[in-house]
Order: structure tokens, then C-alpha cells, then sequence
């Protein structure tokens, strides 16, 4: 039960945070985007590559997985616009929610639910990923003309659709045979997305040492979970 609370509240965490302290520092969002990135990342290598790899006779296959994961978080990303990692871009005229965008979160917040349940130490790392990501879509939300009561339940589903996923790998029958597909397919967009974060906020490609510092700290909190 616990996972499917932390999950969600990742979520409000993130909206409650833009809602109490109105941030506007880009600069430590982008270190708060480094370090979830990071520790997404050493999370994926540190425990969910060794689950899939583990008395694994068809390590070839599981290594094709992965690359369909990381070429489907790039489809996801030509839909969404890369809020996977930070960056999205709605017309701050708009009225209504656009449907690509949230399905493609959708379907990445879905995935990403999937191996909670076997895995330990990926919760956290969702959720530290989480936080910013919710930050910035709220933002963004609230920066448009979408109607405030839409906005809410826009969040309430894209909240609801990690537990959804970790719901069907607990109780699915059907899904939890392909475990290590599945799996394989997460790590693919997890090691995406991650990567994705760490290179393209490193402003002109310059040497930053509280960066830096950060990418090594997360790396660390994750060795240790």
C-alpha cells in the first residue's frame, strides 16, 4: 500500500510546492532536474539491471527490450514534447488540456509503475523523479487558461496512472509471465529519460561543479538505498 501512496503523493508533493512557494529560480530547478536524473539513472544500474540480467539464458533478447524501451520513451517524447525531462512548451493561450501531451505522460507514468513492486529502491528513485516533473507541468498548467478545477483533475490522473501501473504487474497474471520484458522495456526509458536530463541541462556544455556535486550525491543516496 505504501508504494501506491508514495507514488501519488510525488505528485502533489510537486504541485504543492509551486502552489506554497511560487518558485522561480530556474537554476536550482535545474539542479533539482540533475539530481533526480542522476538518481534515476544510478537506480536503473544499481538495481534493475541486474533483476533482468539475473539467471537470465536470453540476454540478448532482454538487451533488445531495453533498446525498444529507450526508441518508445523517444516516440513518447515526440508527443509530449520532452516533459519526460523538463521541457515543456504549451501555448499559454490555450483552454484545454493537449491530449498528446497527457497521453504520452500518461503512458510513461504507467510504465514506470510497473516494477515497484519487484524492485526495491525504484520507488524512490520515481519519486525523486516525479517531484520536479509535477513542479514543472504544474507550473505550466497554471500558466495557461485551462480552467483551475481541469488542471486539478489533470493531476489527480496523471497521480493515479504509476499506482495503475504497479496495480497490474501486482495482479495481472498475464503481464507479470513477461516480467523481464517488461522490465527490460522500463529500464529502456528509464535510462532515456535520465540521461536525457543529465546532458541537456548542462547549459553550454561548460564545467559545473555544483552540477557536478549534485550528480554525485544522487549517485551516492542511490548506492546506499
Amino acid at each position: 500500500m505504501n508504494n501506491y501512496i508514495l507514488s501519488i503523493a510525488a505528485v502533489f508533493i510537486g504541485a504543492l510546492i509551486v502552489l506554497i512557494f511560487k518558485p522561480s529560480n530556474q537554476k536550482n530547478l535545474k539542479l533539482l532536474l540533475a539530481f533526480s536524473g542522476a538518481f534515476l539513472l544510478a537506480i536503473t544500474i544499481f538495481d534493475l539491471l541486474p533483476k533482468v540480467f539475473e539467471d537470465n539464458h536470453f540476454a540478448k533478447q532482454t538487451g533488445v527490450w531495453i533498446m525498444i524501451g529507450i526508441l518508445l520513451q523517444k516516440v513518447l517524447e515526440y508527443f509530449s514534447k520532452g516533459a519526460e525531462h523538463g521541457h515543456i512548451h504549451l501555448n499559454k493561450e490555450t483552454k484545454q488540456i493537449p491530449k498528446l501531451l497527457f497521453i504520452s505522460l500518461g503512458i510513461h507514468a504507467l510504465l514506470e509503475g510497473f516494477p515497484i513492486h519487484h524492485t526495491e529502491g525504484i520507488l524512490a528513485g520515481i519519486i525523486v523523479h516525479k517531484i520536479p516533473i509535477a513542479m514543472i507541468l504544474t507550473t505550466f498548467l497554471l500558466n495557461t487558461k485551462i480552467k483551475k478545477p481541469i488542471v486539478v483533475v489533470t493531476l489527480i490522473i496523471f497521480a493515479l496512472m504509476t499506482p495503475l501501473g504497479t496495480l497490474i504487474s501486482e495482479h495481472f497474471d498475464a503481464v507479470q509471465g513477461y516480467y523481464k520484458e517488461i522490465n527490460a522495456l522500463v529500464i529502456g526509458i528509464f535510462l532515456h529519460v535520465s540521461t536525457t536530463i543529465l546532458f541537456e541541462s548542462n547549459e553550454g556544455h561548460k564545467f559545473n561543479i555544483t552540477k557536478l556535486l549534485v550528480i554525485l550525491a544522487a549517485t551516492f543516496t542511490a548506492y546506499l538505498i
